[in-house]
């Protein structure tokens, strides 16, 4: 009994300790500069496409291990659209707008092929990657297009101005370089959680299920701790940057749509068995669409990020973004075959993804030797999947 709780707890949590083991070795090997508050912040900022693009990318994979190989050229073709539009005197709103458009304009058309007429998913959004590249190219006519829209930049996380206003400060008045703000906001957001898994836990007993309390109350002290130490760095440097705040809502979002609605339940249900959910009444094709259609949006919501985070954007742009977000997902726990994979969890993949990055880079590790590494952990995450798979038949 004792074995199989340790091994369950092991296979439950190994990236969790993967993630802390890795940030832990390279703290060391840097001495502790990876653990600056600039370079988390660095951290954030520099990912918060993976976020955003996982959480579309994930709802893809649990519709039966299916992926978009399309979305890097999609993000640099509504960016182009979008800078382009800016730069020739266009309102800011419209240009977002416009990228939003059309990121779910090519995800619904793509959608459609899959969903519609069956093409395989592989093939849809291969074909995608190279015409939307193509298109980008016409639409930049080669050439690297800057923006200096200071309320673009700052609101979208590019500016020198792009963080949260320190309203607590400027209340409370007094000096210090601690963005109080930012550590209010941490603090609460700590609180919140731990109320929401105490009323959990009462539910538990009121409903009789049984759960482990002292290791649901450890798991959420843990997280309440990274939470506030994490907001402590940020209060350090120059408090929230803004893409930290898209990113949020984006996760939120996304796990009440997986967790809450039933198109999230049917995205499970038809990664699970898709013909025994369309003979339970499912329209899953729609189900298809609506995936793909949803990732195409997130395109467009990166592509505001990338091209804010970059002042501009060129042909070459996004070029293997695809690939971070399918490894996040995976890494973080979706199964290769579909209908398992949770929010938490590509939080925790794309997080890897990004110290890994991070600190590749502040070691200064060769660039191919990067994609080396990268490419193994994704292997080994996979690995788990399948070999779990073959210890439940």
């Amino acid at each position: 009994m004792k074995t199989g709780k340790v091994s369950s707890f092991f296979q439950k949590y190994t990236m969790v300790l993967a993630l802390v083991v890795v940030t832990a070795f390279f703290a060391w090997q840097s001495g502790g500069k990876s653990l600056l508050p600039a370079n988390i912040n660095s951290l954030i900022s520099q990912n918060g496409y993976v976020f955003v693009l996982a959480s579309g990318m994930l709802l893809c994979i649990l519709t039966g291990g299916n992926i978009d190989l399309s979305v890097g050229s999609v993000i640099c073709f509504t960016a182009a659209v979008g800078c382009v539009m800016m730069k020739n005197g266009a309102n800011m709103w419209l240009a977002v707008l416009a990228m939003l458009a059309i990121g779910l304009a090519v995800g619904a058309f793509q959608g459609f092929w899959i969903a519609k007429l069956h093409v395989p998913a592989f093939i849809a959004t291969l074909s995608g990657m190279y015409a939307f590249r193509g298109f980008s190219n016409i639409v930049l006519q080669g050439y690297q297009v800057s923006i200096n829209n200071e309320k673009f930049l700052d609101l979208f996380g590019g500016g020198a101005n792009c963080y949260v206003p320190d309203f607590v400060r400027n209340w409370v008045g007094g000096e210090g370089t601690l963005n109080l703000t930012c550590m209010a906001v941490g603090i609460v957001a700590a609180l919140i959680f731990a109320g929401l898994t105490v009323r959990k836990i009462l539910i538990q007993k009121k409903l009789g299920i049984h759960q482990s309390v002292p290791a649901q109350l450890v798991t959420t002290g843990i997280i309440c701790a990274v939470v506030v130490w994490l907001t402590w760095k940020l209060a350090s440097f120059k408090g929230i940057p803004t893409v930290l705040i898209w990113i949020a809502l984006v996760l939120l979002i996304y796990n009440y749509v997986t967790t809450k609605t039933a198109i999230g339940r049917h995205l499970y249900a038809v990664g699970g068995n898709e013909k025994a959910t369309a003979l339970s009444g499912v329209n899953t094709r729609n189900v298809f669409w609506f995936a793909y259609a949803n990732i195409g949006m997130l395109a467009g919501l990166a592509g505001v990020l990338v091209a804010a985070r970059a002042k501009g954007i060129d042909p070459t742009y996004a070029e293997g973004y695809e690939m971070d977000a399918i490894a996040a997902c995976f890494i973080g726990g979706a199964s290769a075959y579909g209908g398992i994979g949770k929010v938490s969890g590509m939080i925790i993949g794309a997080t890897l993804m990004g110290v890994i990055n991070q600190g590749m880079r502040t070691l200064h590790v060769d660039a191919n030797y990067q994609r080396v590494v990268k490419g193994i952990v994704l292997l080994v995450a996979v690995m788990f999947d399948v070999l779990s798979k073959r210890q439940k038949r």
